[in-house]
């Protein structure tokens, strides 16, 4: 079968089912089929390439995954952050692009540190996509990441051989018991953590119907991991410490309300590339 054909074919079918981005997702699940990066497959379109029968049933077996709105991720198995290939699948969830920017703020504040060996916390790091960022970007720190899921602790600590950074260290268990070790000596914390009221319904299906409930509802306001994440955070950071939070775009306020309550100084909102409050910045 013709390329070009089977990747028109692939659009149309992922564009009648609403997936958005139909014919990027198209080519990347040819180029994951073929060994080859997007630019490749677009490479062999030009060229009039062919697929074999095989490729062609496997690629049109992956099309009706996606346009049931099964995330390519987890099609793929592969989801990207920053730098990282990292694997993902059932159970964890799967990295947004937008965090990569807050973890900037974590980067920059690890860096930042005068210590030879800053220390990092990533509280609920999911797949490890934060913290093997902070690890592999400070390579001189000293950094965490704190899962209490079992089955995204799974995907994480793969993750964490794969990427083979020795200064990282998963710890499985409760954010409120975490590394009672580091009290007082941890430079940045930072969270993801899942902030979505209990009655909120995410509106796409990917999220909705895919992504961990663990990792997606904070409670009826939201916030209830964040709480816990600024009583923790307080705990293990010195004075001066910085905490990053993710956060959705009507959370800035409450939150910023949450950590005065709370005691933390300086406090700023940070928006993401779509102009939307996304990330909250405080220090100890």
């Amino acid at each position: 079968m013709n390329l070009a054909a089977a990747l028109d074919r692939a659009t149309g079918i992922l564009e009648s089912a609403g997936v958005p981005n139909a014919r990027v997702d198209a080519e990347l699940l040819a180029g994951h089929i073929l060994g080859i990066s997007r630019g490749g497959v677009q490479a062999r379109v030009a060229t009039e390439a062919s697929l074999g029968p095989d490729e062609a049933y496997e690629l049109a077996e992956f099309v009706e995954r996606r346009a049931a709105r099964e995330p390519l991720q987890h099609i793929t198995g592969v989801a990207y952050f920053r730098s990282l290939e990292l694997a993902v699948g059932p159970g964890v969830f799967v990295p947004r692009p937008e965090t990569e920017a807050v973890a900037q703020f974590a980067i920059d504040a690890l860096r930042a540190v005068a210590s030879p060996e800053p220390v990092g916390v990533d509280l609920g790091m999911g797949s490890g996509a934060i913290v093997l960022a902070l690890a592999t970007e400070v390579p001189h720190a000293r950094v965490y990441g704190v899962e209490v899921s079992p089955r995204a602790f799974v995907w994480a600590r793969q993750n964490f051989r794969s990427v083979g950074a020795a200064n990282a260290t998963p710890v499985f268990i409760d954010l409120v018991d975490a590394l009672p070790e580091l009290d007082g000596g941890v430079d940045v914390v930072i969270s993801n953590p899942p902030y979505i009221p209990l009655g909120a319904i995410p509106r796409d299906p990917e999220v909705r119907l895919h992504d961990p409930e663990l990792a997606l509802y904070g409670g009826e306001d939201g916030l209830d991991v964040v709480r816990q994440v600024s009583q923790t955070a307080r705990r293990l950071l010195r004075p001066g410490g910085t905490l990053v939070l993710e956060h959705g775009e009507l959370q800035a306020a409450p939150i910023a309300a949450l950590l005065e309550q709370d005691g933390w100084r300086s406090i700023s909102h940070h928006r993401d590339l779509t102009g939307r409050d996304r990330a909250t910045v405080a220090l100890r």
